[in-house]
């Protein structure tokens, strides 16, 4: 596959890398495209590819022996997932990946990752990097989870997604549920208090916040 160094520059990890480095890279990517709902990756099965997102967004999350789920996060164009495992002694995915869109991903594989972090300092440096925002990104979710009220998670979802620019309309309530670690019914609950109470109005699928200030309150993070 030929690639130029623009087109792979569009991934955040390839960003900053010399034409070296862009070189090789474009030497051993494979582009795969994936339709919407696919489940690209299972966790404990071994780990054979680290994945870059060119186009569309995935869902990454954990399922429980009984089956409930927990949103880890979604990424969508730039973004790369599996970076971790293929570092790990237990060589195994360490959660579940879906497209929520028709996705193009480029794949490198296990071996091929492992070559060019040993031979490209640039490269590793830039991996370090997406490590030390995923460490702080994890940290702060255990964080959310286990100090902080449904209704203070929700608030403060509902400013991040205002915040990024992301329609809230494409989060059903079931997966802000498994985003935030609750289940429906109390998601539900919260969003019907927080319109009854001024905060925000409901039209139709879509979120539109009407009190920021105490939102932020609510949220309290």
């Amino acid at each position: 596959m030929k690639l130029s160094h623009d087109t792979l520059r569009s991934i955040r990890i390839f960003s900053n890398l010399s034409d070296r480095t862009l070189t090789e890279i474009d030497k051993k990517v494979h582009r795969r495209i994936y339709s919407s709902g696919v489940v690209i990756l299972n966790e404990r099965e071994p780990c054979i590819n680290v994945y870059f997102i060119q186009k569309g967004e995935v869902r990454i999350y954990r399922t429980s022996i009984e089956g409930k789920e927990q949103t880890l996060t979604r990424m969508g164009k730039g973004a790369s997932f599996n970076t971790v495992p293929s570092l790990h002694v237990s060589g195994i995915n360490q959660a579940n990946v879906c497209t929520l869109t028709d996705s193009t991903l480029l794949l490198l594989s296990h071996n091929d990752y492992i070559h060019l972090l040993q031979n490209f300092p640039d490269f590793s440096y830039a991996v370090l990097l997406d490590f030390a925002d995923r460490l702080v990104y994890l940290t702060n979710l255990v964080e959310n989870l286990s100090l902080h009220s449904v209704r203070g998670r929700l608030a403060h979802f509902l400013l991040e997604q205002a915040d990024q620019d992301k329609i809230t309309r494409l989060w059903t309530q079931d997966e802000i549920a498994d985003h935030l670690g609750s289940v429906r019914d109390v998601i539900g609950r919260e969003l019907r208090a927080f319109a009854d109470e001024g905060i925000i109005r409901r039209e139709r699928n879509q979120i539109i916040l009407l009190n920021r200030k105490i939102l932020e309150t609510e949220a309290d993070f």
